[in-house]
């Protein structure tokens, strides 16, 4: 039990590790945008069209397993 215990912890303490960086790329992105808007590029657009693509993407699989589940238990009914 021990051994489960230091391993959940070590776990946790990675993904806070983790998400620290991933504050530190959202101000870096902002800052990209602020700075190519002053020059009149238009580089949010893109980057709004990059984060809707990698949000959507988890939710596609999500849908797809559960119509591939639901078939499947349909069947064996």
């Amino acid at each position: 039990m021990p051994f489960q215990k230091i391993i959940s912890f070590l776990f946790f303490f990675i993904l806070i590790i983790i998400s620290i960086d991933a504050n530190a790329q959202c101000a870096m992105c902002r800052a990209a945008i602020e700075s190519s808007h002053e020059h009149g590029e238009t580089i949010g657009q893109g980057l709004n069209t990059g984060i809707l693509y990698l949000m959507g993407i988890p939710y596609l699989l999500l849908v797809g397993m559960g119509v591939y589940l639901f078939r499947n238990l349909k069947r064996q009914n």
